[in-house]
């Protein structure tokens, strides 16, 4: 990515789409000054340079019954077992993020799940890739 293809305006933008991406290019526009149809170009501009990967949504888990959060470090227990693992992660919806870190273990695992027996179904199934530390989360605060 060449930093200097975007500018202060597209930043701005940029920051709008993060606070609220169900703006309208028209309503960013006016916090720009630009019309709806020139920011939509730069949206696009934005996508295309891969600054814009996507667009989600912000949810409660919690009322879905979705109450317990957990943060999992993963420490493996054999170096060819790395591969099984990210196929069970990428097919487990109970594990909403991982991050391959330095540091303590191998792996970081952010997961939601319903109940305390829900989580320790999770914790048992990981056990065949190896040994675990568990944090849980009691309140979300930024």
């Amino acid at each position: 990515m060449n930093v200097t293809s975007i500018d202060e305006v597209d930043l701005r933008i940029l920051q709008a789409l993060l606070e609220d991406a169900t703006r309208s290019h028209k309503e960013i526009g006016g916090l720009v000054h630009l019309t709806g149809q020139a920011v939509g170009a730069r949206v696009r501009k934005l996508q295309d340079l891969g600054i814009i990967e996507g667009y989600t949504v912000r949810w409660n888990p919690e009322k879905i019954g979705l109450a317990v959060h957990a943060f999992v470090t993963v420490f493996m227990k054999s170096g060819t077992a790395h591969s099984a693992f990210h196929s069970f992660v990428r097919d487990d919806e109970r594990i909403e993020e991982m991050h391959r870190v330095s540091g303590e273990g191998c792996y970081w695992l952010r997961v939601r799940v319903g109940t305390p027996a829900g989580l320790t179904a999770f914790l048992d199934e990981l056990l065949r890739f190896g040994n675990y530390k568990l944090s849980l989360s009691i309140g979300r605060l930024k």
